[in-house]
């Protein structure tokens, strides 16, 4: 059986490294934030590596859409896509992530550490740019669609419990768990956007998930409206979230 599994994070988390968890298991392939060149089209942000980002990727996300739903690539069976959920704009419909090939699950990070590092990217981030409440939102939506909440893990809780962590992410999601996914060569992949040798420096060093950091949570002052907001979305799913099998 095919299945296609979206997770769906923020920035200034541990989505690449979970990336890179999943593509080592040897019934998986990977989809690195497919949806990045249409939001930066369609918003103009000036992110590093633009132009090739551009380049790498349809600009319209029916065309995501599409490929996302369409065969899996490379033979596998388990098309694991690492989705930024704040590149769900809202003329993104949402009815093709609701078909029942889809499996779903989400991956968060405390508020507070996550604007802290964010902020030194982008100075003045809005909620919308922590992809927050694209969380929230699709969560309820396939929770009401489906019956049951989808599986949501923290990225501090994989960190420290990566085995426990991912083989109760594996068993919501009805999959086997393979230690594989526990270690990973370093170096890049042919299957990392082009964006990666801007942001995969520290991710391309590693081979395995490493003990959590101390973490930052000073923020300016400007910032507390934002966060407070953060903290409002991040407790509903935070609610919800695995404990280590």
């Amino acid at each position: 059986m095919s299945i296609r599994l979206a997770m769906w994070s923020g920035p200034r988390n541990i989505s690449t490294a979970l990336m890179r968890s999943w593509g080592s298991r040897v019934d998986t392939t990977v989809a690195d934030e497919p949806l990045y060149a249409f939001y930066l089209n369609e918003t103009g942000l000036p992110h590093p590596g633009r132009d090739d980002i551009l380049k790498s990727q349809p600009i319209d996300w029916v065309a995501v859409a599409e490929q996302l739903s369409g065969p899996i690539p490379d033979g596998a069976t388990v098309y694991y896509q690492k989705q930024m959920a704040h590149h769900l704009l809202p003329m993104v419909k949402r009815d093709w992530l609701m078909d029942g090939t889809f499996r779903h699950a989400f991956l968060i990070r405390n508020p507070r550490a996550m604007l802290a590092s964010l902020a030194k990217v982008i100075p003045n981030p809005c909620v919308e740019d922590t992809g927050l409440p694209q969380q929230v939102e699709l969560f309820k939506m396939l929770q009401e669609k489906r019956g049951s909440a989808p599986p949501v893990i923290d990225s501090r809780d994989v960190l420290e419990n990566p085995r426990g962590m991912l083989r109760a992410l594996c068993d919501a999601l009805d999959l086997s768990f393979d230690p594989a996914m526990l270690a990973w060569p370093a170096g890049p992949r042919s299957t990392d956007g082009v964006w990666s040798k801007h942001w995969y420096a520290s991710v391309e060093k590693s081979t395995g998930f490493g003990p959590p950091r101390v973490e930052r949570t000073d923020l300016p002052i400007r910032l507390e409206p934002v966060l407070e907001r953060c903290d409002t979305y991040y407790s509903q799913l935070h609610a919800h979230r695995l404990q280590p099998a």
